[in-house]
């Protein structure tokens, strides 16, 4: 997890839904992004979405700018994720939790009660999947590998999108 520090980035990129309001507004950013998107992560386990979704990815951009954090009736859950989320998910990063202490502010909070993060690393997963052996795939028929692909084009040279379902369309904040 991040830990504090007075590096700043001017990047933007990742998925608008996880998207900190410093990285929209351009203002830079350091690792208090990460709190937050671990926030926007932890709301989306408990309750099944993000909490600021907009009908499309500028909407959700300004919801994330412009709307407070509200949680859902349904499901329920405990005050210390509630109080968790609501620290992780303040919009001046300089007030939000683990801005000045890092991981061990967040270790420290009642939603980890219990947690013996010393062993944490030791502890024995429930399931572990067995290995893939992706040597296998390396070599195929390289003749279908160098095969070009086909791009279905109008008559006018453009693609339409509203023909072709796998298309993407970016929007731009």
């Amino acid at each position: 997890m991040a830990e504090p520090t007075n590096v700043r980035s001017m990047s933007f990129v990742g998925t608008h839904e996880y998207l900190a309001p410093e990285i929209i507004r351009g203002e830079g950013h350091g690792s208090a992004v990460d709190w937050w998107t671990f926030g926007i992560f932890l709301f989306e386990l408990l309750h099944g979405a993000t909490p600021f979704k907009g009908q499309g990815n500028r909407a959700t951009l300004f919801n994330v700018v412009g709307q407070p954090l509200r949680f859902p009736d349904a499901p329920q859950v405990s005050t210390a994720a509630r109080d968790l989320i609501r620290g992780l998910l303040v919009k001046e990063p300089h007030k939000r939790i683990a801005y000045k202490r890092g991981a061990t502010e967040i270790k420290q909070h009642p939603f980890f009660d219990g947690v013996n993060w010393a062993l944490v690393r030791s502890a024995a997963p429930p399931h572990v999947p067995e290995r893939v052996d992706f040597s296998r795939y390396a070599n195929k028929d390289s003749r279908l590998m160098d095969k070009k692909a086909v791009v279905e084009t109008g008559s006018d040279g453009s693609r339409n999108s509203s023909d072709d379902p796998s298309y993407v369309d970016f929007e731009y904040f």
